[in-house]
């Protein structure tokens, strides 16, 4: 037998929760302004030295454990030991370290070097453990941390109050400027782009000597750790400089290998990876837009990156493949930039010029704590040595005092006495050894007086000029530039062709004749292939709802029984005979589930309206520009009303006022102009009634007709607001006879 069911034991029940009225301004002010304002200011938006506290932490953590000058060590000591100052996990830490490592290859001046597998920007490969790779702080680490144990910059308590870290970072130059960085806080993001740091340096001695310097003199555009080509632009990168937004176009760069018919990607955009872009390819080749592809590889090595694109036919143009694939790929994409950058823990949105304004305060501001802790060692060392000189006129009297005193706490008071000295000096000369005590030693410390004396003027006369200020900041400048300075590793294109203007299809028009079924078959026939009297193959019980030759410049759009619309090329088809089935258009173009072809509509301009007829007797009017999108989107839903099936399309040219005529399952007609259907700004708009229908009726179709056709004149005439465009043609003829009109 089981066993019984123990009856759980009845808990008292808790009091329930007060309820408290209050204002959802007060709310938000006490509850989620504080965590948005920390998101912002201590964790996503980088700060005027560069570095987002996250960085920040790592860095001086490496720094206090001697990585500076001493050899590697493991990761893992490096991430313990920064969980002393950053407890927000081992694995948040270790990923912030890799991005600052030159193995990963994501700045173009890398923090940290680094020893073991860590992935690379340009690719999505995993990175290895942190047991398995070593670290140490890379010598430009040095322009970051000088002055750091000279007051340059504030110390703050950590998290638990142990221990003491920075504030900032003294950063010797514009680090800002030169590391990329992006972050997305609480309503509010930031995505700087990394420059040259040569280009930096010269830009920021510049507009130290001239504020209204020209920033293209010496700022050519951005610059990125993985290369490629920037399309210059100059009206965008001047907006990106004044106003710290815009966007600048990067591009891959590759190579035609002629013997081996193939094409070589070896650096491709910042702001992708190299297994998106293969994954496009792929795609575009499986759908039949690339026939010119046999192949497409990842062939990154220890050598770097090499995508290799191997081409079917040695008549391929690559220069003419590798536009449609910028076009069509992320071989060529843009960085937008958003220059958010926290100031005095106030996040501001900076163009160039006002990053390197506030660069050029703060850095002149360490460079002041710097002189003055400074000034106030020599000065301090300047009172000692002053002491000492007085007891060189009788270095014997100060033997004397010291071994005349009975009680060791009287040596320093006897000692202030008998030289006039303040207790400062006093205890400095009673801690000389008594090797020291000798002329010879006395003589050359005091002979440092008169060079001290004058180290304090020179301190004091820069903390009293800027402009001595500004030309040391000069000079740290020019020697950053000439020992860290690198060439540019992304290329400036002046005259590049705009890859955003080429199309996929070919440079020259061509006509195809196009047939297309109600059952959703649909056939491209070359004008070599078509013949007068070719019969077209057609599945069993299907007919011919549209034939004729469409342009290959033409956009294809597919109405279907779902309200969706789906466009499509004539290149998007394979050229067939009279003699084949075709396409089935809703498996090549991936339908829905039981999804059906209602109307075909080629469009070459998107100009002129459309009608359409639903069975609920409305019918509506719009616009065909309704679907023109400036993306290649290849779905449109909704495309129009859902809320009754349609039944009839119609197409209308700008201007044109069409008769249409309407037809229910009863019998029930109408015949009236396409100009009373009303206008509707909207796609989506359900329409209004045009043909009243009793319970159980329903419009069967909407079509066109002729109006010198007087067929038609016995049906009742309505004026009522209507619109739509038919795709489904019918047989008016039989129409009539059904309907004994």
């Amino acid at each position: 037998m089981g066993k019984a069911r123990k009856t759980p034991e009845t808990k008292e029940r808790l009091p329930d929760a007060p309820i408290r009225d209050e204002q959802i301004t007060d709310t938000l002010r006490n509850n989620y302004m504080p965590y948005s304002m920390s998101v912002i200011v201590s964790r996503a938006i980088p700060e005027i030295d560069g570095f987002k506290p996250a960085h920040r932490k790592l860095l001086y953590t490496m720094y206090q454990m001697g990585l500076l000058d001493g050899p590697r060590t493991k990761s893992a000591n490096v991430v313990g030991a920064t969980m002393k100052l950053n407890p927000h996990g081992d694995a948040a830490i270790y990923e912030t370290m890799v991005r600052l490592t030159r193995g990963n290859g994501a700045l173009l001046h890398p923090f940290v070097d680094s020893k073991g597998s860590f992935g690379r920007k340009y690719s999505k490969m995993a990175y290895a453990a942190a047991r398995y790779t070593e670290v140490k702080l890379d010598p430009i680490c040095n322009e970051i941390f000088s002055g750091i144990k000279s007051d340059a910059v504030d110390m703050v308590d950590n998290y638990d109050g142990e221990l003491k870290e920075p504030v900032l970072l003294p950063t010797r130059f514009p680090n800002i400027l030169v590391s990329p960085n992006s972050g997305i806080a609480v309503g509010l993001a930031s995505s700087i782009c990394s420059f040259n740091l040569r280009e930096v340096c010269d830009t920021a001695i510049a507009l130290i000597r001239d504020p209204n310097a020209d920033l293209f003199e010496t700022l050519k555009a951005p610059d990125f750790s993985t290369g490629g080509e920037l399309v210059y632009d100059k009206e965008a990168l001047e907006q990106i400089y004044q106003t710290g937004r815009g966007t600048v176009k990067l591009r891959s760069k590759w190579r035609y290998l002629k013997e081996e018919s193939c094409i070589e990607v070896y650096e491709i955009p910042y702001s992708t990876d190299v297994e998106t872009i293969l994954d496009q390819i792929v795609k575009l080749v499986k759908d039949g837009k690339y026939k010119e592809i046999s192949d497409v590889r990842d062939e990154t090595d220890l050598s770097g990156l090499k995508l290799v694109i191997d081409l079917k036919y040695k008549s391929a143009d690559p220069e003419r493949l590798m536009a449609r694939l910028m076009h069509d790929t992320s071989l060529a994409c843009g960085f937008s930039c958003n220059f958010n950058v926290l100031v005095g823990g106030t996040p501001r949105l900076l163009g160039v010029r006002e990053i390197l304004d506030e660069w050029h305060a703060f850095r002149r501001e360490c460079l002041k704590r710097e002189l003055n802790f400074e000034l106030r060692q020599k000065r301090d060392r300047l009172h000692l040595l002053l002491g000492l000189a007085k007891i060189l006129v009788d270095i014997d009297r100060a033997i004397r005092i010291i071994r005349s005193t009975d009680e060791e706490a009287r040596v320093i008071p006897n000692l202030m006495e008998g030289f006039e000295i303040d207790r400062t000096q006093a205890e400095y000369i009673a801690e000389i050894k008594l090797r020291h005590l000798n002329r010879e030693y006395i003589l050359n410390r005091v002979s440092e007086t008169e060079s001290l004396k004058q180290a304090i003027a020179e301190i004091e006369a820069t903390l009293d000029s800027k402009r001595r200020q500004d030309t040391l900041i000069v000079k740290e400048l020019n020697e950053i530039s000439k020992t860290y300075g690198i060439d540019r590793k992304t290329e400036i294109l002046y005259d590049a062709p705009d890859t955003a203007d080429l199309s996929a299809e070919p440079e020259k028009e061509e006509f195809f004749f196009v047939v297309m079924t109600r059952e959703g078959y649909f056939k491209k026939i070359t004008r070599l292939s078509i013949r007068g009297n070719d019969e077209q193959k057609l599945k069993e019980g299907d007919e011919i709802v549209f034939s004729g030759e469409v342009s290959s410049f033409a956009e294809l759009l597919f109405f279907t029984d779902r309200a969706q619309v789906y466009k499509a090329r004539l290149g998007d088809f394979e050229s067939t005979k009279a003699s084949a089935l075709g396409d089935y258009v809703p498996a090549k173009l991936g339908f829905d589930e039981g999804e059906k072809v209602l109307w075909f509509l080629p469009v070459s301009e998107f100009t002129g309206q459309i009608v359409i007829g639903f069975a609920n007797g409305k019918c509506v009017r719009f616009n065909l520009e309704a679907y023109q999108t400036k993306s290649n989107r290849k779905k449109l839903s909704p495309a129009f009303s859902a809320a009754s099936p349609a039944v009839g399309f119609v197409r209308l040219a700008a201007g044109e006022n069409k008769d249409l005529f309407l037809i229910s399952a009863l019998g029930k007609c109408a015949l009236i102009k396409s100009g009373l259907v009303s206008e509707k700004a909207t796609r989506t708009s359900s329409g209004i009634t045009c043909l009243s229908l009793k319970r159980g009726d329903s419009l069967k179709t909407l079509v066109a007709v002729d109006p010198e056709d007087h067929r038609y004149s016995k049906c009742r005439k309505i004026k009522l607001p209507t619109a739509g465009v038919i795709f489904n043609p019918i047989d008016v003829e039989e129409e009539q006879t059904k309907l004994e009109l």
